[in-house]
């Protein structure tokens, strides 16, 4: 919960395969193309050749007026040529790459496994996990033994005092249960870690797919929900009557613990989430989660204080341990513990799992090829160690100085910008100033790799190597207490193609697989990678500065720095960009969420402006070329709108519109280019255009 704030990612993709490693946000998808990182793995056909515009032709819808829907010009021809691969809810210009790369990425996979160096190596564990993965004969043949003793020790349970110890001791073992986890540094003081605790525990996307009952889109996922569990826990051996009735009682369990908890708007307020508990102080929150017990299984016993993000859910959750009867506790607690294994499990129980997870809740028709789910599950484990195998071999020198000197040159134009702010004082603007210059760039790698050789991967035991793996980064993080922040720790890893702003370091960050075509094209004219590179760019600048960024400091403490006056005006131009935005309807019957999309739409807007000075600057007053029969600025905006390309299903857009803080691709271009002087000159815009918004109704804000 606190990581989605403090990491503001780009994009989200893929989801995690369940809680067992869940500690790395976003995808793990990688680019391997001979322009940017040396010698190519793939044939020259699955990469488009790209002119030196950088420009996919091919992309555009001619038929399609710029002026009408630029979405449709920039990306038409690629959307309508294109079709989701069954194995995907979704398929973006972000799969494209990772499509293209995940055969290099097995290559370097395959090659460790075939030449597993010393125990405790890089090599080793790729190679080891990857193997064990993909022996499905011996997954299968060990079928739920795995998970016997936990189903057991469920089963025990005697006692509320039983019940709050499992809850914790399953906890640690990587199954969601109704609260989690984080240790984070300290909103209010940087520099030191603290703990949060925050609400969890549901199964489906979104507390509104409980109780907004009056809504069609929620409806298949909640019939399908109680089926799922009882076909859960009767693959388990639960008898078929006692798992039916046992899958109504777990999801009315879920409906209870979802109506306590906060909505997505509410959790992005920093300030509404920060709430220190003295130990002392938590038995406010209720006695039946027996703090002492609870804290003591975690391994925060030595704490003296506990962030609490939501205090009346965990009010509410109190009374539901002594409310609600034992048994659907156990219940609950064994689909919980199933739910999150079943994806490391046999192919059968597997199945049960894809078949509500993905075909239900995101429409996804197949299961991605086990190789490929290999790879993430490398990903995931050991992310840093594969990355540092990556890096090595596919990420050149040139590529990262030109990202630097892309992000030095955007960064300089926000300055320069903010002392022109017509709506800023000269207090806050200088604020603004001192933040942007303690703003740190991390490109590409990081300067100092995880150290995993304490993480034992054995040979053949895949479910094994997924415990110990969860096991190592809680440990991992557990030990951060007490000790200084480590701030070149990265939040994701370098094959990940995403990025992202975290307030409490006031950093940007982007992965060198982010880095990549048609992302970031090395050799491409200057306007496309300063639409594509650059828009992300002063994306992850403007968080600093959105509703929820703007309240941390230039050292990332959470501290007011704003007047009065400048909040109220900022506020005023945000609160016309939400009401865009909420007039925008993506699929029938719900709208986008402008209240929740509004950072990520402040950054969107934000950074396609910043991005577009930075390019016009970097001119140095010099006519751009016409190439491909477009002007540089014409190119700018087709570039930044070919990195938003891509397409749904219906079922993932419903998911993501109840959940996710960014809007649909097609708004991420169509909402920020109706607020854009620049756009408008560019191609001509007209009262009356699809594309038109009045000068006075434009948002302008960085």
């Amino acid at each position: 919960m606190l990581r989605s704030l403090f990491i503001l990612m780009l994009v989200a993709i893929m989801g995690a395969v369940g809680h067992y490693y869940e500690r790395q946000a976003g995808p793990t998808l990688v680019n391997n193309n001979d322009s940017v990182i040396g010698t190519a793995l793939i044939s020259d056909d699955l990469m488009p050749a790209m002119p030196l515009s950088g420009v996919d032709l091919e992309a555009l819808d001619r038929a399609t007026r710029p002026q009408e829907d630029f979405y449709q010009f920039a990306n038409g021809g690629w959307l309508d040529r294109t079709d989701i691969p069954e194995i995907y809810s979704g398929y973006t210009v972000y799969h494209q790459v990772h499509e293209n790369a995940e055969i290099a990425l097995r290559q370097i996979i395959e090659q460790a496994a075939a030449n597993s160096g010393e125990p405790g190596t890089e090599s080793q564990q790729v190679g080891d996990i990857y193997r064990s993965w993909m022996d499905i004969d011996a997954v299968n043949a060990l079928g739920l033994d795995p998970v016997r003793g936990d189903l057991e020790k469920i089963a025990a349970i005697q006692s509320r005092a039983d019940l709050v110890r499992t809850i914790a001791e399953l906890y640690r073992q990587g199954v969601e249960v109704p609260y989690e986890l984080e240790i984070d540094p300290d909103l209010k003081d940087s520099s030191r870690y603290t703990v949060y605790l925050s609400q969890s525990g549901i199964t489906m996307p979104n507390r509104d797919y409980y109780l907004q009952l009056d809504n069609e889109n929620f409806a298949r996922a909640r019939e399908e929900l109680p089926r799922y569990v009882s076909r859960l826990l009767a693959r388990a051996g639960m008898p078929p009557t006692t798992a039916n009735a046992a899958g109504a009682k777990v999801y009315a369990l879920e409906a209870a613990i979802a109506e306590a908890q906060w909505d997505a708007v509410r959790n992005r307020d920093p300030e509404l989430i920060y709430n220190p508990y003295p130990v002392a102080d938590l038995g406010q929150l209720g006695v039946n989660l027996d703090w002492d017990v609870t804290r003591k299984v975690l391994g925060i016993a030595g704490e003296a204080q506990l962030v609490v993000q939501q205090p009346s859910y965990f009010e509410t959750l109190d009374k539901l341990l002594a409310e609600q009867p034992l048994n659907s506790w156990k219940h609950y607690l064994a689909f919980r513990m199933l739910d999150a294994a079943a994806a490391h499990l046999d192919e059968a129980t597997a199945a049960i799992r894809f078949d509500y997870r993905n075909r239900v809740l995101s429409g996804q028709e197949e299961e991605r090829p086990r190789w490929k789910r290999g790879i993430s599950m490398v990903n995931r484990m050991v992310g840093e160690a594969l990355g540092k195998l990556y890096v090595a071999e596919y990420f050149p020198p040139e590529a990262k100085a030109r990202m630097e000197e892309l992000v030095g040159n955007v960064i300089a134009t926000l300055d320069d910008s903010l002392q022109d702010l017509d709506w800023m004082t000269e207090a806050a603007r200088a604020k603004a100033r001192e933040k942007l210059s303690k703003f740190t760039a991390k490109v590409g790698y990081p300067d100092q790799w995880k150290d995993y050789s304490a993480l034992q991967i054995v040979a053949g035991d895949h479910f094994g190597n997924a415990r110990r793996s969860f096991a190592w980064d809680y440990q991992r993080n557990l030990d951060k207490l007490g000790q200084p922040v480590d701030r070149s720790e990265w939040y994701m890893t370098p094959q990940t193609v995403n990025a992202y702003y975290n307030p409490v370091q006031n950093e940007i960050v982007f992965p060198a697989a982010r880095l990549q075509p048609p992302l970031f094209q090395l050799n491409a004219d200057d306007a496309i990678n300063y639409g594509s590179a650059g828009g992300v760019i002063g994306h992850e600048i403007s968080h600093g500065f959105d509703d929820k960024g703007s309240k941390f400091d230039g050292d990332g403490n959470l501290a007011d720095w704003w007047t009065e006056a400048d909040r109220n005006a900022f506020n005023a131009r945000t609160r016309a960009l939400v009401e865009q935005f909420n007039a925008f309807e993506p699929i029938a019957g719900m709208h986008i969420n402008g209240e929740l999309t509004l950072g990520e739409n402040i950054g969107d807007l934000s950074g396609v402006a910043m991005a577009y000075r930075a390019y016009i600057r970097s001119l140095n007053g010099a006519e751009p070329p016409v190439i491909d029969g477009f002007t540089g600025p014409q190119r700018f905006f087709i570039g930044y709108a070919m990195s938003r390309k891509g397409k749904y299903r219906d079922e993932s857009i419903v998911s993501r519109l109840a959940s996710d803080p960014h809007s649909p691709l097609k708004y991420r271009v169509i909402g920020p280019y109706r607020n854009i002087d620049a756009f408008h000159e560019a191609f001509g815009t007209q009262a009356g255009d699809g594309m038109w918004l009045p000068p006075e109704q434009r948002v302008r804000l960085w």
